[in-house]
């Protein structure tokens, strides 16, 4: 698998399906962080995905790979309340998640932009 589905498929079962075992197949145990308000570690994961709400849903997007690092494009549906659009960048070493960085924001509907485009998907 390259690195490209690896990521797919991990952040499918841990946000899509709620897999928490997931986290023991692609993360490292000395995962790093650098969202500034998650720690370092899996402790957060194994805390927040099973107190998702019943209608959270994932669905990821465009994924792209350029060497070591893999950002994907995903939606959060109900992540507090909110849909957020999200871009999730990982350092991916022999085959696991060693570091992470994100950028995420609400979703605004095509109706809502200035341009009438939509944040998600890509096209």
């Amino acid at each position: 698998m390259n690195n490209k589905e690896l990521v797919r498929t991990a952040m499918t079962r841990l946000f899509g399906q709620r897999d928490l075992g997931a986290l023991d197949d692609y993360w490292d145990p000395g995962y790093v962080q650098h969202n500034p308000r998650m720690p370092n570690g899996l402790g957060f994961f194994r805390q927040i995905i099973p107190s998702l709400p019943a209608d959270f849903r994932y669905e990821p997007g465009l994924v792209l790979e350029d060497g070591e690092f893999v950002s994907i494009h995903g939606r959060y549906v109900n992540w507090s309340g909110k849909t957020m659009i999200g871009v999730d960048i990982f350092r991916v070493k022999e085959g696991r998640f060693v570091e992470h960085w994100d950028v995420i924001q609400e979703e605004v509907p095509a109706t809502q932009s200035l341009t009438g485009n939509a944040m998600f998907p890509i096209a």
